[in-house]
């Protein structure tokens, strides 16, 4: 005859104090909330020090947490910290001896730093971070496309380089790069992009993009990259949407190469046998304005001491000169770096040639 199971025993019950104080204590246990309690401490002790010595405690240093809450506090707290701040600071006022225009422009000063930090606030709700973690996002995602941008290994004799510089010197710009090699290491594909617009403003598409891109880059055949670029682009419905691209397939082993360009430069190739270059004739319409386009490539093989170049429009279009004078004078740089040895072209190039005003970006391919 089996027994009837047992019951559990019960846990004990905790205490209503000590869940009380469990609840409190959750709270304080994020960062954030602990450094805004730190900053009112802090400016509630000011307070509290004008009050009893006016002359020896300059009320100013209320500016001093308000700043420091504006990059270390979220949204949701900072609003009630400039709230805090602006009520110790009216009433640090009613501390003083006597009110003179020195003290009443200090205080203006003051009045307007909260007012600015509190609108800076509004404006991060959108992004729902404080300031150094939104930043701190923000290099991630530059550094992320960066790293896409990494052209990899090649095996001898290849040399593969690339340069971008943006507008204005800033870290952020309208034009990126990403490559891929096949899985069994015999071809490598090299995407060139010129975002519509430049610098900073260009900067959020080409984040965008450059993960699409690189996305697509190997996992659809080459004569299909452009067009599923162009096809991802149109779904998107941008106002200021387009881009011009250069596209590389290359075999590694036997150096035949396919180019196709979409609305962008013409790719250049350097021929050793003369020593001339010539443009390739491939192109398409601009990606991202028109549904289901093809684009007709240009083919060939590079043999030993050819190079390919890809640029954007940064590198060969300046105020008042005409492209193919670009062109020319981007050749013509490019065969004398060429000469001193095809390590650091593509750096050179982006230092030497192009608008200053523009994102310049180049990709040197070179059979030694």
């Amino acid at each position: 005859m089996t027994s009837a199971p047992q019951p559990l025993p019960r846990a004990p019950r905790t205490p209503p104090l000590q869940r009380a104080l469990t609840r409190v204590r959750r709270p304080l246990e994020s960062l954030e909330t602990r450094v805004a309690i730190g900053l009112a401490v802090f400016s509630v002790t000011v307070a509290v020090l004008v009050s009893y010595y006016p002359d020896r405690t300059p009320f100013t240093t209320l500016v001093l947490p308000v700043v420091l809450g504006s990059i270390l506090l979220g949204p949701r707290t900072l609003p009630w910290f400039v709230v805090l701040s602006v009520a110790l600071l009216s009433y640090c006022l009613t501390q003083q001896d006597q009110i003179t225009p020195r003290t009443v422009g200090a205080a203006a000063v003051q009045y307007a730093v909260a007012l600015v930090v509190l609108a800076s606030s509004f404006r991060r709700t959108r992004l729902g971070v404080a300031g150094l973690r939104g930043e701190t996002m923000f290099v991630d995602l530059r550094d992320r496309i960066l790293r896409q941008g990494t052209l990899p290994d090649l095996p001898e004799p290849w040399l593969v380089e690339s340069s971008l510089r943006s507008a204005g010197g800033t870290a952020f710009a309208g034009d990126f790069v990403v490559a891929a090699r096949s899985p069994d290491r015999t071809t490598l594909q090299v995407g060139l992009v010129d975002v519509s617009g430049k610098g900073e403003e260009a900067g959020t598409r080409a984040l965008l993009l450059s993960g699409a891109f690189g996305g697509l880059l190997g996992a659809v055949p080459p004569a299909e990259f452009l067009p599923a670029c162009n096809t991802y682009l149109m779904r998107q419905d941008w106002e200021e949407g387009f881009a011009t691209a250069a596209h590389l397939w290359l075999d590694l082993v036997g150096g035949r190469f396919e180019v196709r360009t979409a609305g962008h430069p013409p790719v250049v190739l350097r021929t050793a046998g003369d020593g001339q270059w010539r443009r390739l004739d491939s192109g398409g319409p601009v990606i991202g304005l028109v549904d289901e386009v093809d684009y007709h490539h240009a083919e060939g093989v590079l043999g030993a001491g050819d190079a390919l170049l890809l640029y954007t429009d940064g590198m060969v279009e300046e105020p008042r000169h005409d492209i193919e004078v670009g062109i020319d004078r981007l050749v013509g740089e490019a065969e004398a770096a060429l000469l001193r040895g095809p390590e650091g072209t593509a750096e050179q190039l982006t230092t030497l040639v192009g608008s200053r005003n523009d994102d310049r970006a180049v990709v040197l391919v070179h059979r030694r």
